[in-house]
């Protein structure tokens, strides 16, 4: 529990607030797109559980437009 209190969270909470906002933007645009480069199940899988790299995938690789 003591290594919590030692975690500089000034430099630490913007990093997670992009990485959520990143994931929920790229969730929300490959559901309401219509194609995307693959299955659209793992796109989501991808965006969901690879961090912060899934969504950035997504972005570059996954949108058909």
């Amino acid at each position: 529990m003591e290594e919590l209190t030692q975690i500089n969270w000034a430099l630490f909470a913007p990093i997670v607030v992009i990485q959520i906002i990143l994931m929920i933007t790229a969730l929300v645009d490959c559901i309401r797109s219509d194609q995307t480069n693959g299955p659209k199940l793992v796109w989501i899988i991808l965006i969901l559980l690879s961090g912060m790299i899934g969504p950035i995938l997504y972005f570059i690789f996954g949108r058909k437009r």
